[in-house]
Order: structure tokens, then C-alpha cells, then sequence
């Protein structure tokens, strides 16, 4: 993953007018962890990818490597 991810995240999460907090708690995740992947300080696995995919309604094509 990259930063690219994590803005593609960011995206997504303003679009829907969430907070780091309420999508965190939609993807099943720690809020910490989600704002470090929002930032790019952390690579999310695969699994944590395909939750906030799913939260966001979006498809894992869609984000970048």
C-alpha cells in the first residue's frame, strides 16, 4: 500500500461525511490505526484494506498498490 491508499481512503471518508472515528468504527478497526493509514505512516493489510473498502463502498481495484 502507499500514501496513495490512504488519500483514496481519506477521499471516500469525506465524500460519505464521516469522521476517522466513525469510519474506523464502521470498518471494525482501532480510530489510531485508520488516521496512521489516513496519513500514510501505516501500510494496512489486506484484511484491513477490504474493511474499509466495504465501509466506504468501494472497489479494491480502485486503490492503489
Amino acid at each position: 500500500m502507499s500514501s496513495k491508499a490512504g488519500q483514496v481512503f481519506k477521499d471516500g471518508r469525506i465524500a460519505k461525511g464521516l469522521t476517522q472515528l466513525q469510519l474506523a468504527k464502521k470498518a471494525g478497526i482501532y480510530p489510531n490505526t485508520y488516521a496512521k493509514i489516513e496519513r500514510g505512516e501505516q501500510d494496512p493489510s489486506f484484511a484491513t484494506v477490504k474493511k474499509l473498502a466495504k465501509a466506504l463502498d468501494l472497489d479494491l481495484k480502485d486503490i492503489p498498490d
